[in-house]
């Protein structure tokens, strides 16, 4: 617009000179005029009126008021450029600061008073996100308003006279909370509206903002989605993890007071099957002398069956305790017998003890406490093989199955021991009268070492006072 305005100044200082000489030349003159913002640039011939003579004072005159009018319209558009000019770059650094406050997090808001700058503590921005979502949503929302007025009323205030826009355009004619400057209204001459040009950049930049604050809100919505369903997934394998954990409690205290202590448990073998027995989770080692023990009750006939056995690859009767049919209680070592004088199918419960040891086949066999019989020759100098399976309640045909009905034990049983040593005499008679109790070293009854199969049962047992209650 400034080039504009020198130019049509230039016209109008060589149209004066070019006059006398057109004058001169051809009897005949031009007339200038100020041309408006927008047209070509050049000068008119007037279209002729009849009168084309005119006094050469009277031209000279109207070219002088011509000029004067051209140098104030000059000076006012040069006051309102420079207001413009001044409006625009705080605007532009306005502009940016809000773009990298939307692309760079920053900490703190600014805002802007009457020609000076102050911190306001305290207030979000979009660089300083709080910490939920849907609160930072709002937050953006608002700047974007409040940008939105800033913008109209810097626009609005752009369309003031010059006089109230020179007089409070010290800091951009913006207030410290983002409101027009207040300024004293004049009837004075409007000014020309905002150009197109600043217009359509000003539109520009509010559509990048807009767009930005748009592409923000929609990543904190999708961060927002994304923590609720990572919510809901950890929410839901914390509940299966503590659901597992109930249960097993559940599962623990039911234990819990089903027995008073790990070893207070029988197992009830209620049908003569092939299908209902016992197993021992743990294994032997290799023994060269062992001692078992239990207590038992039954009234099976013929014969109980078998009490428990332990085979071996390749030798399913390494370690067998059987009555069956109408012979007596046999115990088996590496399939070699050894008939025991021990009766107990009397419907009642009764202290069983076995001891051996590989050298020269040497036996013992208890009874509630006392000792019935001993023998030699049982299996001499033969190592009790280990990695076998124990089974309670059958007898195997092959390792850890093939199990025979008939062979079956029918009653109930109760802390099967079983240790790598020959115990005292004393030793068996406490546990008997119950004044002792001693786990196995190799093989302890405890609840968690025992499962059942086939429909056997675990059930709670005082063995002494059963035992009382029997006698």
């Amino acid at each position: 617009m400034l080039f504009l305005l020198v130019g049509i100044l230039y016209l109008a200082a060589s149209g004066r000179t070019a006059r006398a000489h057109d004058e001169a030349a051809t009897g005949s003159r031009f007339v200038c005029n100020a041309i408006p913002p927008g047209a070509e640039p050049g000068c008119a011939i007037p279209p002729p009126t009849g009168n084309r003579i005119q006094t050469t004072s009277v031209a000279e005159d109207e070219l002088r008021l011509t000029i004067l009018q051209l140098r104030e319209t000059i000076l006012q558009q040069k006051e309102t450029i420079v207001g413009q000019q001044g409006t625009i770059k705080e605007l532009n650094a306005k502009l940016a600061r809000c773009e990298a406050s939307a692309d760079d997090v920053s900490q703190g808001g600014r805002a802007r008073g009457q020609g000076s700058r102050r911190k306001e503590h305290g207030k979000n921005t979009m660089g300083d996100l709080p910490r939920d979502p849907g609160e930072t949503i709002d937050q953006l929302g608002k700047t974007m308003q409040s940008l939105k007025g800033r913008l109209e009323s810097l626009e609005q205030q752009l369309r003031l006279p010059s006089t109230n826009l020179s007089s409070s355009s010290g800091g951009g004619g913006l207030g410290g909370g983002g409101g027009p400057a207040v300024v004293a209204a004049a009837a004075l001459p409007p000014l020309a509206p905002l150009p197109t040009e600043l217009r359509e950049l000003l539109r520009q930049r509010v559509e990048v903002l807009e767009g930005q604050l748009l592409r923000k809100v929609a990543e904190l919505e999708e961060e927002k989605s994304q923590l609720l369903n990572e919510t809901a997934d950890h929410r839901q394998r914390t509940e299966n993890t503590l659901n597992s954990l109930l249960e097993r409690i559940t599962e623990l205290e039911r234990t819990n007071n089903a027995f008073k202590s790990p070893e207070d448990f029988k197992v009830s073998l209620s049908l003569r099957t092939n299908y209902l027995y016992g197993r021992i989770k743990k294994s032997l080692p290799e023994m060269y002398a062992f001692t078992v023990c239990m207590w038992l009750k039954s009234s099976a006939s013929p014969g109980i069956g078998t009490p428990f056995s332990y085979g071996v690859p390749g030798q399913a009767n390494e370690i067998v305790l059987i009555e069956w049919g109408n012979n007596p209680i046999e115990l088996l070592v590496n399939d070699k017998v050894a008939q025991l004088p021990l009766s107990v199918s009397d419907g009642r419960w009764h202290h069983i003890c076995l001891t051996w040891t590989t050298r020269d086949g040497f036996w013992e066999a208890y009874q509630d406490g006392e000792r019935l019989g001993t023998g030699d020759n049982l299996a001499p100098w033969h190592p009790i093989k280990p990695g076998g399976v124990i089974i309670l309640g059958q007898e195997q045909d092959i390792v850890g199955g093939r199990f025979d009905a008939t062979q079956a034990f029918v009653g109930e049983m109760s802390q099967f021991n079983i240790w790598d040593r020959v115990l005292r005499p004393a030793d068996i008679i406490g546990m008997a009268n119950c004044s002792a109790y001693m786990p196995g070293n190799v093989i302890p009854w405890v609840d968690a070492n025992v499962e059942v199969m086939g429909g056997a049962t675990k059930a709670p047992l005082e063995i002494c006072e059963d035992r009382a209650f029997d006698s």
